[in-house]
């Protein structure tokens, strides 16, 4: 368990170092994910955005497992 808190936290000290860059990444504007604008109301709903990171979650998981 500590191990895995250890990992997700450098984890995410990496992502936010990178923000900048994984901003630009299509992530949550992909065609697929839903996007509902009504004067004030905006509802994003990114559909495609989750399907491929989980898809790509799933292969690191089932990569370091082995």
């Amino acid at each position: 368990m500590q191990r895995f808190l250890i990992l997700a936290g450098v984890a995410l000290l990496l992502a936010g170092l990178g923000w900048p860059w994984l901003a630009k990444l299509p992530l949550g504007r992909l065609p697929g994910d839903l996007v509902i604008e009504r004067p004030h109301l905006k509802v994003c709903v990114p559909i495609t955005t989750m399907l491929l990171v989980s898809l790509v979650v799933t292969i690191l998981l089932r990569l370091f497992r082995k």
